[in-house]
């Protein structure tokens, strides 16, 4: 599965990966908040790292971390991904084993889906949802790109259509497709509306999102699955799989409230519409677009929110506005000032509308400072001042410190103000936001966790025993019988003489050379004595060498002469301490130093090539 999974597609469904020199490919960490990428990706070998939390493995313990899946779990989801057969034995008895069951909640939510965008295309009953589609301009075509479907009014059709398929009640009922009657048992949960499927990253369907379409539905007018083992409605984006690689492109990702307007965007040409699930966009959601946008330790990219122009949309602009410290991208709003939404725009005046409104968008601190300044009356003294108040700490936390004496003068102007005094009371509200900050983070910061006495990437003293462990582990064909002839003792920390150790376990470097590189590491990995190894072994396989291009065995052999020499200099010390207490006229004298005199040439040699020489 390993072999013919390809970590750098499965991994790049979650974060976007840009090449980091060599064979390697770097982004964001999605296991840890961070804004420089210190997450490591190397194909050639089939293993992920992160330097900065230090997880790391296979593709499998990816879909293990990401998706907090089981491993059988995991090598079902890649088995289904890359068409590999699996075969199901306990172990011992060859007695057939049920899926797990997380895979089976996203095949259930596969096939309901399936079924419910055959009961839309099938018409009857269905027509009000084939009606509601078409009032908003949307075609059978349409439907059938987003998987849009219909589900049928009766309490039970979906339960009977999946119990035919093999899946029982309780695996319905985890997967949210059932709801739970009072008095036991269960009924399917969306009866009489239109569904759109929810996927993952990945592609997954993973849960629903139902529209009301009838007056005797006394239910809300959105209903969602609930919160499941694969549906987290916190971090899942509508659209996000569509949109995926047109937000990695373009580096934009546009923010919509609705599944129709989702639909709206990307008919139009904006490909990089997302919207969320029945909840507000939140900091999980944030973590998300971060990866898919590299989002860096510069303003690159674009967050485009957009909002109803009402009194909820201001609000829904200030809940964002709150988040926008997450983010290094620059963050916008695109508002109709009409109040009309995507889908009523597309609906309206066609896809260059649609277009024309994302085009136009503003930044975000621009329009949540006049979203401030509309609750003020602002003809008045009293009124403005009020207003200064309310709107100064708005733009003293604008992200881009730069920008705040422009937006400060451009709120002096909004105000009918002087410069200097709104200059002032910005600088003072920064000055105060300053000092929360600070407390807030001698609160909540925590230490990152580590593997216990693990050496540090930038330690001098060890640089070359880390380079000589990341050449065996990544060209042992050049490393060979050099590096194997070296004693674990040679390296001058416990975490890299296991490692050494873990090598040696596997067969020898000189043995890992005539394989592939990701399973000459994976018998080291295999070799390892415990997880905190394996995690050094990982980090050391797929960080870059510090050589430009592609090592020679003269670099290699370098690598090892320094540590042979380091380690015939301690022996050096050993031996001049012995003759120090030893009497010259003693015969042990010539004996030890004989060996000091052999000791010492072996190590001028060793200097000589450690230097490049012969």
């Amino acid at each position: 599965m390993r072999e013919r999974a390809r970590i750098d597609e499965v991994v790049g469904e979650y974060v976007a990966l840009r090449t980091s020199g060599g064979s390697s490919l770097s982004g964001l960490c999605p296991f840890h908040d961070e804004k420089s990428p210190s997450f490591s990706v190397t194909p050639s070998r089939g293993l992920f790292y992160c330097f900065g939390c230090q997880e790391g493995g296979d593709v499998i313990r990816f879909l293990e971390k990401i998706d907090n899946l089981s491993f059988a779990e995991a090598v079902e989801r890649l088995a289904a991904r890359f068409g590999v057969q699996l075969r199901y034995e306990d172990a011992g008895s060859g007695v057939g084993r049920e899926r797990a069951p997380k895979t089976r909640y996203v095949e259930a939510n596969r096939a309901a889906q399936v079924f419910y965008a055959e009961q839309l295309a099938a018409g009857g009953e269905a027509e009000a949802g084939r009606a509601f589609l078409s009032e908003r301009g949307f075609d059978q075509a349409a439907a059938e790109r987003f998987g849009v479907g219909y589900a049928p009014k009766g309490w039970d059709a979906l339960t009977r259509h999946l119990r035919g398929k093999g899946f029982s009640e309780a695996e319905l009922l985890a997967s949210g497709l059932l709801s739970q009657r009072a008095g036991g048992g269960g009924y399917d949960r969306f009866r009489g509306r239109l569904v759109w499927p929810i996927h993952s990253p990945a592609g997954d369907v993973i849960g629903f999102g139902a529209r009301r379409l009838y007056e005797d539905d006394t239910g809300p007018k959105y209903l969602n699955t609930p919160e499941t083992p694969v549906y987290r409605k916190g971090e899942v984006l509508f659209g996000l799989d569509l949109a995926r690689r047109e937000i990695g492109r373009l580096q934009q990702v546009v923010v919509v409230e609705g599944y129709t307007d989702v639909m709206a965007c990307h008919l139009s040409g904006v490909g990089t519409a997302v919207a969320t699930c029945g909840t507000s966009f939140g900091e999980e959601h944030v973590r998300v677009l971060r990866r898919l946008l590299m989002d860096r330790n510069e303003l690159r990219g674009e967050v485009v929110f957009t909002f109803d122009g009402d009194a909820a949309g201001r609000k829904a602009a200030v809940r964002a506005f709150t988040e926008d410290k997450n983010f290094v991208t620059q963050t916008f709003v695109a508002v109709q000032p009409d109040g009309l939404d995507p889908c009523e725009l597309w609906q309206a005046r066609g896809p260059e509308a649609v277009r024309a409104l994302v085009a136009a968008r503003v930044p975000l601190s621009e329009f949540v400072v006049k979203s401030v300044l509309a609750d003020y009356d602002l003809t008045t003294p009293e009124g403005r001042v009020a207003a200064l108040r309310a709107a100064a700490p708005v733009v003293a936390r604008t992200k881009d410190s730069s920008l705040r004496p422009e937006y400060a003068r451009s709120l002096a102007g909004w105000l009918g103000m002087e410069v200097q005094p709104v200059l002032a009371a910005v600088s003072q509200a920064a000055q105060t936001s300053g000092r929360a900050r600070d407390a807030s983070a001698q609160v909540e910061e925590q230490p990152r966790p580590a593997v216990v006495d693990r050496p540090r990437p930038d330690d001098r003293a060890l640089l070359v025993d880390r380079e000589a462990l990341k050449t065996a582990l990544q060209h042992p064909s050049l490393s060979g019988a050099a590096f194997d002839a070296l004693p674990e003792d040679a390296f001058g920390h416990p975490a890299y003489r296991a490692v050494c150790a873990a090598v040696a376990a596997a067969g020898g470097a000189a043995s890992g050379g005539s394989g592939a590189a990701d399973v000459w590491v994976k018998r080291v990995l295999e070799a390892a004595p415990n997880d905190a190894v394996r995690s050094v072994v990982t980090e050391l396989a797929v960080e870059p060498l510090r050589i430009a291009g592609e090592p020679d065995a003269r670099y290699v052999d370098e690598q090892v002469s320094h540590l042979g020499e380091r380690m015939v200099q301690r022996r050096v010390a050993d031996v001049r301490s012995r003759l120090q207490r030893i009497d010259p006229d003693d015969e042990e004298y010539q004996r030890v130093f004989g060996e000091l005199v052999a000791l010492e040439q072996e190590r001028r040699q060793l200097r000589e090539r450690a230097a490049g020489g012969a």
